[in-house]
Parts: C-alpha cells; sequence; structure tokens
C-alpha cells in the first residue's frame, strides 16, 4: 500500500491536547459541584429549611397518630421516619463539609492576598522612609533664605568697612 505524499501518518502532537473518545463515565466540573455543595449547605443551614423540615416532621407525626389505622404509613416507633432523616443527613453531612473545604480555601487564598498586601505596604512604607530621610539630608546641603540673608548683610558689612577704609586712606593721602 502506498501513501500519497504529505499525508503520511503521524503519532498525537504534543502540542495539541489528546481527543479522547467518548466515556461511559459522566464528567462532572469541580467548581460546578463545589458551587452546588455550597447553595445545598447554605439551604440546609437556614431557617426556611429548619421551617420546611419541623413541619413536614410534624405533619407525619401528626397523620400517623391520629389517622385511621388503615391508612397510616408508619406505626408508632417511626422508623420509616428515622430511616428518611437519617438519609437525608447522611447527604447533608458530605455536602456541607465540601462547602466548608471550599470556604477555607477561598480563607487562605484571601488570606495569602492580604499577607501579600501587607509586604508590599511594608515594602512602600520602608521605601518611603528612606526617601524622606535622604529629602532631610539633602535639605541640610541647600541654603535657606536667612541663611542667604545673613551671609549677603555680612558681606554688605564687609563692603562697607572696605568702603569706608578705602574713604579713610583716600582722605589721609590727599
Amino acid at each position: 500500500m502506498a501513501r500519497k505524499e504529505g499525508t503520511e501518518r503521524r503519532g498525537p502532537r504534543l502540542d495539541q491536547p489528546l481527543v479522547r473518545g467518548r466515556s461511559l463515565r459522566p464528567t462532572l466540573d469541580s467548581d460546578t459541584a463545589g458551587l452546588v455543595s455550597e447553595r445545598v449547605a447554605r439551604f440546609l443551614g437556614s431557617w426556611r429549611f429548619l421551617g420546611y423540615m419541623t413541619c413536614v416532621v410534624f405533619s407525619w407525626l401528626l397523620w400517623n397518630i391520629f389517622a385511621p389505622s388503615d391508612l397510616r404509613v408508619d406505626a408508632f416507633p417511626f422508623l420509616f421516619l428515622t430511616l428518611a432523616l437519617s438519609l437525608q443527613a447522611s447527604y447533608a453531612a458530605p455536602l456541607i463539609l465540601l462547602a466548608q473545604n471550599r470556604q477555607a480555601d477561598r480563607d487562605r487564598v484571601r488570606f495569602q492576598e492580604d499577607r501579600d498586601q501587607t509586604v508590599r505596604l511594608l515594602a512602600d512604607s520602608d521605601f518611603l522612609t528612606r526617601e524622606i530621610a535622604s529629602l532631610r539630608l539633602a535639605l541640610g546641603e541647600v541654603v535657606t533664605r536667612d541663611y542667604l540673608r545673613g551671609e549677603i548683610r555680612d558681606l554688605l558689612e564687609e563692603f562697607k568697612e572696605i568702603q569706608q577704609t578705602k574713604t579713610k586712606g583716600d582722605s589721609e593721602t590727599s
């Protein structure tokens, strides 16, 4: 079998993702599962859920105590109610733990960002402190207005003295 030129068979390319065939396992995005678990955990921890659960359990008890005996679903030890509540708790606990783990991860990231920001702020404050210190040193070397006026005053007095000595010397020589 001869191959046509330019259509030679190559192995999978390493710079492209491998295309997989269909899988029988369902794929689930971990972020989506986390968001669903957080929503469920938030609902399970709400007053609304407690109200609904209280109404259902209270209705269940009233029905199975006061209904005619042939219409009762669950007799006095209420085994089916206990089973239903245990099933609900067995599903709620892992969802609550997943939501707590996601919250702990978010808190860890937020803490690291706060720590990085604090480090940056400390570095900025150190830089500004050094800049202020260098400006103070530089200002110590700069001539101030009062110093300049004093020097000019001193020079003026020296010129007056020189002028007076010259005028005295000229008047004595003449």
